[in-house]
């Protein structure tokens, strides 16, 4: 039987039920576990976690709001995660973690073998969180590393650690999702983002909702955006300070680029299904005989195989 999933919100959970769970989590029979805004026991928050140390199938946990409730639960899960060769997602928004509290997890987190995505929006992060985080985006072919990341209302981040993400960014050779949404950010921190999408080979979506920007850094994503090839196909900028106008150009200019990008993938894949494209394109060059005399005829077999014949016509 495939894995399947336990998503429970906002419930006071039983002894029974988390028993429950942590058989399902042994037996991997759990790819999905949220557990989102329950109310459980530290007795209990122990029991889980020593079911995801033990689960093979576990692909994704959901802790937000609350659940990483203090500092001998975070030490729990840094061990959890220690064991724990299965997670690719883990979500922990709305724990009140601290810099101390992600310094516990950084361990766990930075040797962990499948974690591609995480979630540490309004943790109470500072700049030495961040810079923790920054060492999960190792430099490019470093090793593996996040590819998508989550560090949404940490107003605690000064400028100082923003800067110091954007080039974590910039030279990461993974990261194609960075949420930044409902930070103080400015238009000073919204230039050095520009400046590390411009550099950065993987980044697609960057969320800045809500950041503070203006027309200033509007202007300087629009000037980027325009200017250089970038892989970036999807920028927020709701509530922000910056006119429909900016946001329009912005989003055009992404969406020109995108569909260039779909338009040339859909041409290789054709060429690589039917390699007589490219030998076509090599025949009728104008370096090849002109002659009206004689025509290329396509001969197909109907078996999906494809013949090319010189005809006299």
């Amino acid at each position: 039987m495939l894995p399947g999933s336990i998503q429970i919100s906002g419930e006071t959970l039983s002894s029974a039920e988390i028993r429950d769970i942590c058989e399902s989590l042994r037996e991997n029979a759990v790819r999905l576990l949220s557990l989102r805004g329950c109310q459980l026991s530290d007795r209990d928050f122990g029991r889980i976690c020593r079911g995801v140390a033990e689960s093979h199938s576990l692909a994704q946990l959901n802790l937000n709001l609350g659940i990483v409730s203090n500092i001998n639960r975070v030490k729990q899960l840094a061990e959890a995660l220690k064991t724990n060769r299965s997670i690719q997602s883990l979500f922990l928004h709305g724990s009140p973690l601290t810099d101390a509290g992600l310094a516990l997890l950084n361990p766990a987190l930075s040797i962990h073998p499948s974690l591609v995505a995480l979630d540490l929006g309004d943790c109470m992060l500072g700049d030495e969180g961040i810079n923790l985080v920054c060492g999960l985006l190792p430099p490019d072919g470093a090793k593996s590393g996040l590819k998508e990341l989550t560090l949404s209302a940490n107003p605690g981040v000064t400028a100082k650690g923003w800067g110091r993400l954007a080039i974590a960014v910039a030279h990461s050779s993974q990261v194609r999702v960075l949420n930044l949404d409902y930070n103080p950010l400015g238009d000073q921190v919204a230039g050095m983002l520009a400046v590390a999408v411009a550099s950065s080979r993987t980044l697609e979506v960057l969320d800045l909702e809500g950041t503070g920007l203006t027309n200033h850094s509007a202007q300087t994503l629009l000037d980027m955006v325009e200017n250089y090839p970038t892989a970036l196909r999807t920028l927020i900028l709701a509530e922000n300070n910056i006119s429909p106008e900016l946001q329009q150009q912005i989003s055009d200019l992404l969406s020109e680029g995108e569909e260039e990008e779909e338009n040339e993938a859909h041409e290789v894949t054709a060429r690589e299904k039917n390699p007589w494209i490219s030998q076509m394109s090599n025949i009728l060059s104008p370096t090849c005989s002109t002659d009206p005399s004689s025509q290329m005829v396509l001969v197909t077999s109907g078996l999906g195989e494809s013949l090319l014949a010189e005809t006299e016509m």
